[in-house]
C-alpha cells in the first residue's frame, strides 16, 4: 500500500515537472519573432527566433513576440531639392516590415521590442522622410524623371541601410507621380513628346521616301527590260524583215505599211498623252489660283472688314459717350437748386431791362430826330440817303464778278442818235446795273425828285414815253 501511494506520488511529481517544463516551452509562428531576454549567455542583450521554438528558463528569462505584419504607409515628400535645386514633388508608398535576417533581428529586439505598431509606422516614416531628400539630392532632374528604376533603387539602397538600424527591411517601393512646382518636368515631357513626334515623322517620311524610290527603280527597271525586250524582238523582226525582203517585194511594201502605221499611232498616244498631261496642269493652276483668291481674301478682305467693324464701334462709342454728356448736361440742369433757379431768372430779369432801356433810348433818340427835321418824310429821306452808299455798293455787286480780259469794239464812228458803237456799248454795260429807285422801292422808300424820277416802262403802256421838259435856264440844278 505505502509502494502504491509512493509510486502514484512520484507519478505526480513528474506530471507537475512535465506540464511546468512545458509551459515553460515556447513555440513561435511564422508571422513572428520569439525574443528570449534575461539569462541568455554570450555577448547579446537577447535571443530572437524566427520559427522552431525555445525554452524559457523561469525565472531567469522572459519572452515577447515581435509581429512581422507589413506596414504600409504613403509618403507625400513635396519640395524637396533636386540636384540643380529645384524642388521636387515624390508621393510614394512604402511597405515596411521587421526583417526576419540574423543581426537585424536583434536591433528589432532592442529598439522596438514592446512598442506599438503605430510608433513603429511614424518612426520609419521619419527615415524614409529623410533619405528620400538626400536621394534626391543626389539626381538630377532629368534622371529622377525619366529613369526610375534607378531612382527606385537609390531610395531602396539608402532607406534600407538607415532601416537595418532599428531592425526594419524595406518590402517594396512605388513611386506614384513626380511633379516639380517650377514646370520643368512637364516641359521635358512636352519636349520629349515633341522630339517622339519628331522622329515618328521622319520615319514615316523616310518610309514613303524609300517606298517611292523603291517604286521608282522597280519602274525603272521594267522599262529598261521592255525596251530590251523590244529591241531584241524588233532585231528579229527587221532580220527577218530583211530576209523576206529579199525574196519578196511585196512583204517589203507590207511592212512599210505596218511601219507607218505604228509611227501614226505612237505619236498619237504622244498627243494624248501630252493632251493629259495640259489638262493636269490646268487643273493644278486652277487650284492654285483658288488658293490664291483665297489667300488674297485673308488678306484684303478680312482686315477691310475687322477695320469696318472697327470704325462702327467707334463711332458707336462717340455716340454714347455723347448721349452720356447730354444726359449729363440734362441732369445737370435738372439737379439745379432753388438759389439757383432764383439767381437765373434774376439774370434774365436785369437783361430785359437792359434791353428795355436800350430800345426806350433808341426811341427817344428817333423823335428827336423827326422833332429836329421837321416831320417823318424828311426823316425817312435823311435814313435813305445814309443807306445810299450800302445801296450803290449793291449795285457795283452786280457786276463785279465779271472778268473782262479785253474789249474789242469796231466802231465805225456812226450810229442812231449820234451814238457810237462805243457809247452803245458802254451805256448798255452800265444799263445793266439794278436801278438805284427800284432797289428803294422794294425797301420801302421813295427817292426825293432831285435825284431823278423814273420814266414808265414803254413796252408796259404801249405808247412812247413823253420827253422830260427842259429845264428852265434859270433853274438851278
Amino acid at each position: 500500500m505505502d509502494l502504491i501511494i509512493l509510486i502514484l506520488s512520484a507519478l505526480a511529481a513528474v506530471l507537475i515537472l512535465v506540464f511546468a517544463l512545458s509551459s515553460r516551452y515556447r513555440r513561435c509562428p511564422s508571422d513572428r519573432i520569439l525574443v528570449v531576454y534575461g539569462k541568455i549567455g554570450g555577448t547579446g542583450s537577447a535571443k530572437c527566433y524566427h520559427g522552431g521554438a525555445a525554452f524559457i528558463v523561469p525565472i531567469l528569462q522572459a519572452h515577447q513576440f515581435l509581429d512581422l505584419e507589413p506596414m504600409t504607409m504613403d509618403i507625400n515628400l513635396t519640395g524637396a531639392l533636386s540636384k540643380q535645386n529645384i524642388r521636387v514633388n515624390c508621393p510614394s508608398t512604402f511597405t515596411v516590415g521587421i526583417s526576419t535576417e540574423a543581426g537585424v533581428m536583434e536591433n528589432a529586439a532592442e529598439r522596438l521590442l514592446g512598442m506599438q505598431m503605430e510608433r513603429v509606422s511614424a518612426l520609419a516614416r521619419d527615415i524614409i522622410f529623410g533619405q528620400m531628400r538626400v536621394v534626391l539630392a543626389t539626381m538630377p532632374i532629368e534622371e529622377i524623371n525619366a529613369d526610375r528604376d534607378k531612382l527606385i533603387e537609390n531610395i531602396s539602397n539608402g532607406v534600407e541601410v538607415e532601416l537595418k538600424k532599428v531592425g526594419l527591411r524595406l518590402i517594396n517601393v512605388n513611386i506614384q507621380d513626380i511633379t516639380d512646382e517650377s514646370g520643368y518636368i512637364d516641359a521635358l515631357g512636352k519636349e520629349a513628346a515633341a522630339r517622339a513626334i519628331n522622329e515618328a515623322k521622319v520615319k514615316v517620311a523616310e518610309q514613303e521616301r524609300d517606298g517611292e524610290v523603291g517604286a521608282a527603280a522597280a519602274e525603272r527597271d521594267r522599262r529598261i527590260q521592255v525596251a530590251e525586250a523590244r529591241a531584241t524582238a524588233q532585231e528579229g523582226e527587221n532580220e527577218s524583215a530583211v530576209r523576206v525582203a529579199q525574196s519578196d517585194s511585196q512583204r517589203r511594201k507590207e511592212e512599210a505599211e505596218a511601219e507607218r502605221d505604228a509611227s501614226a499611232a505612237e505619236k498619237v498616244k504622244a498627243a494624248q498623252a501630252l493632251q493629259e498631261a495640259y489638262a493636269a496642269q490646268q487643273e493644278s493652276e486652277v487650284a492654285r489660283a483658288s488658293r490664291e483668291q483665297a489667300t488674297q481674301r485673308a488678306d484684303v478682305v478680312v482686315p477691310a472688314e475687322i477695320k469696318k467693324e472697327e470704325i462702327a464701334t467707334l463711332a458707336e462709342a462717340e455716340a454714347e459717350r455723347n448721349r452720356r454728356l447730354k444726359r449729363g448736361e440734362a441732369d445737370g440742369i435738372r439737379s439745379l437748386t432753388d438759389a439757383d433757379a432764383d439767381r437765373i431768372q434774376r439774370l434774365q430779369e436785369a437783361e430785359a431791362a437792359g434791353i428795355e432801356a436800350v430800345l426806350k433810348k433808341k426811341a427817344e433818340g428817333f423823335d428827336q430826330i423827326v422833332e429836329a427835321i421837321g416831320g417823318a418824310d424828311n426823316a425817312a429821306l435823311l435814313l435813305a440817303t445814309e443807306q445810299l452808299p450800302k445801296l450803290v455798293e449793291e449795285q457795283v455787286k452786280a457786276i463785279a464778278g465779271l472778268k473782262i480780259d479785253n474789249v474789242t469794239v469796231w466802231d465805225s464812228g456812226r450810229g442812231e442818235n449820234g451814238k457810237t458803237a462805243t457809247a452803245d456799248f458802254v451805256s448798255g454795260l452800265v444799263g445793266s446795273l439794278p436801278p438805284l429807285h427800284e432797289l428803294t422801292k422794294n425797301v420801302g422808300i421813295k427817292l426825293p425828285e432831285y435825284l431823278g424820277s423814273q420814266q414808265p416802262d414803254e413796252g408796259a403802256s404801249g405808247e412812247a414815253p413823253e420827253a422830260d421838259p427842259e429845264p428852265d435856264s434859270d433853274q438851278e440844278p
